[in-house]
């Protein structure tokens, strides 16, 4: 049987998307799981898989860098592939902190794990050193009260967890073709979009950041006018 496969490559300065790869015997027509890890002076890990996945995911970051350098591990809601991880890499990483909303420190976090997170407000930006990432609440977003996202202002990404989930293993690291009309043949399959009251609301406020990369939870990342290809999404939703 086959087994999952890490790789990692850069998608934007100092960025770099870690997939896990998950075979078709694990997953039909196979899937991937991505984390997002920013070099700076406090490094950031955006999602850190799930926890049986760790040392595939510790393996890829140590390519890069130490993992004890690891100063801030995000994540944008609560769930095994977005955040299972969050107490190993606590363990080895004697300096890193838990970063997420007001929301998610409260119904989760602070349980989860012993290290106290670092709560982030809507619109508040962390300096990272040469990177600075604006956290965007998108409550319900596509799922979950605590969802969230954060922009790199310094490279234009925007770390947009499950909002633009493609089938397969994701071998591409970064494209420019369409990533929505997969994405939709998904979601149609499975809806996993909450459908809150707020949603286009939301998707406009992500839409004006006008982010250039958009660092997707599963499938390639996707380069381009991220402005429009937000707006395409919200329009779908709202067929």
């Amino acid at each position: 049987m086959s087994v999952p496969r890490a790789s990692i490559h850069p998608i934007a300065p100092d960025t770099w998307r870690i997939s896990v790869a998950l075979p078709p015997e694990l997953f039909p027509g196979g899937f991937s799981l991505n984390q997002y890890l920013v070099v700076d002076e406090r490094p950031l890990l955006f999602h850190t898989g799930p926890r049986k996945l760790f040392p595939l995911v510790r393996e890829r970051i140590e390519s890069v860098m130490p993992l004890e350098r690891l100063r801030y591990i995000a994540f944008s809601h609560v769930e095994a592939d977005e955040c299972g991880a969050l107490a190993d890499f606590l363990a080895l990483a004697p300096h890193a902190q838990p970063v997420c909303g007001r929301v998610g420190a409260m119904v989760d976090v602070t349980d989860l794990v012993d290290v106290p997170p670092l709560i982030v407000e809507d619109g508040q930006v962390l300096n990272l050193g040469r990177h600075e990432l604006m956290w965007q609440a998108t409550p319900h977003l596509p799922h979950g009260w605590e969802c969230g996202y954060f922009h790199d202002r310094t490279t234009g990404t925007l770390f947009c967890g499950d909002l633009f989930t493609q089938p397969g293993t994701g071998e591409e690291p970064l494209v420019t073709h369409d990533i929505l009309g997969p994405s939709e043949v998904f979601r149609r399959q499975d809806d996993y979009f909450s459908h809150g009251r707020d949603t286009p609301v939301l998707i406009e406020k992500l839409a004006r950041l006008q982010p250039s990369v958009l660092a997707c939870m599963h499938g390639s990342a996707w380069k381009g006018d991220g402005g429009a290809m937000l707006r395409r999404l919200g329009a779908a939703l709202a067929a």
